[in-house]
């Protein structure tokens, strides 16, 4: 995709092997990059943000064409394919590090992504949502191994028997958003 005019989102929903084989997919996503935002530790890496006392969500950074896909219905991909109203958890995944966060980069993405949070999410989802909403702070790349984790493992346990099932619902849902 070529296009100066990307913009970013930076979104933790849980495992971001599962989120990012999601974002891969949808038109108008020129990358996604699998990593750490909003701890207080410099450059961590996996093993200190997965024992929880860093501070860190693991998020991706997705760059996008908003005039292909928008933001909003970046957030609503986000609020459908995670559980928004589990705090500090996703699953059997469970510490800070697996919250739902939505790190916004400017005011009008904070305006979005409170009127989702508040408009979208409760639509889909009977418990209150839990997300936080809080600006953008530095975003640390995971390791290489990380990203693309899905595509270039798609034998590996976790991905067949966690990961597929995810991607297959959210592939039935947003067809009509994917690449060709």
């Amino acid at each position: 995709m070529q296009n100066s005019n990307l913009s970013v989102a930076t979104l933790g929903n849980g495992c971001f092997w599962c989120t990012e084989a999601i974002f891969q997919q949808l038109k108008g996503v020129a990358s996604v990059a699998s990593g750490y935002s909003g701890g207080q530790v410099i450059n961590p890496s996996y093993r200190e943000v997965c024992d929880g006392n860093t501070g860190h969500a693991e998020c991706l950074q997705i760059q996008f064409d908003p005039t292909v896909i928008s933001y909003e219905k970046l957030l609503e991909v986000f609020f459908t394919t995670h559980d928004p109203t589990t705090l500090n958890r996703q699953g059997a995944d469970v510490g800070t590090q697996y919250r739902s966060v939505i790190f916004y980069h400017d005011d009008a993405q904070r305006e979005v992504a409170e009127k989702v949070k508040k408009d979208f999410a409760p639509t889909i989802w009977d418990d209150p949502i839990v997300t936080e909403i809080t600006a953008a702070v530095k975003f640390y790349k995971a390791e290489d191994y990380h990203q693309n984790y899905f595509n270039d493992n798609p034998g590996q346990g976790y991905c067949r028997i966690v990961i597929n099932p995810k991607v297959q619902k959210f592939r039935e849902k947003y067809a009509d958003l994917l690449k060709d």
